[in-house]
């Protein structure tokens, strides 16, 4: 008879299993020479869309592009929120009304003070 902790025990066992076969198949199968390994110059140029590269290839990215990923993250999660919330609406209460406005108003202030700061402004 498995109690919870042997559960959980075996579930960590199968996780620490399949991370050491992800990484260790590559390696045993390059070495059986299965996989092939042949180093060259030319695989570790940088190459992108098909044509080479012209002036400085790493470069730094602006902020904003973090920003804008970070809102519609979060405009992301507030749909997963959302529509379960919808779907559920004539069986919930007024509670459950109570906290999905007070979690649309965190949303708001959110965007209204990433507005209120720039974040959303590009230049």
């Amino acid at each position: 008879m498995l109690t919870d902790y042997s559960n959980i025990a075996i579930l960590l066992i199968c996780a620490i299993l399949f991370v050491v076969i992800a990484i260790g198949l590559p390696v045993i199968l390059r070495r059986s020479g299965v996989v092939q390994h042949k180093p060259n110059a030319l695989k570790y140029n940088i190459y992108e869309c098909g044509m080479d590269t012209t002036g400085k290839t790493w470069i730094q990215f602006n902020l904003r592009y973090y920003f804008y990923a970070l809102i519609f993250l979060t405009l992301d999660v507030m749909v997963a929120f959302l529509y379960p919330w919808a779907v559920e609406l004539k069986n919930s209460g007024t509670l459950a009304f109570a906290s999905i406005l007070f979690f649309i108003l965190i949303a708001v202030i959110g965007y209204v003070y990433a507005w209120k700061n720039g974040a959303l402004e590009w230049e």
